[in-house]
């Protein structure tokens, strides 16, 4: 289920914004996953994509 939708800033990573959620930058891998409809690589997001923010 969601837990947020995160607009993504100039100068984030998947890492940091997992960070920012859940204090921990390795669960990146779950945005990651619940977000693969718009994003085919976790080492490339850009500014104001709207990423889904899941509850773990």
């Amino acid at each position: 289920s969601v837990y947020h939708r995160h607009v993504v800033k100039s100068g984030e990573s998947l890492s940091k914004i997992a960070k920012h959620y859940y204090g921990d930058p390795m669960k990146y891998k779950q945005i990651f996953s619940a977000n693969t409809d718009i994003l085919k690589n976790p080492d490339l997001i850009h500014p104001d994509q709207v990423l889904v923010i899941p509850k773990l």
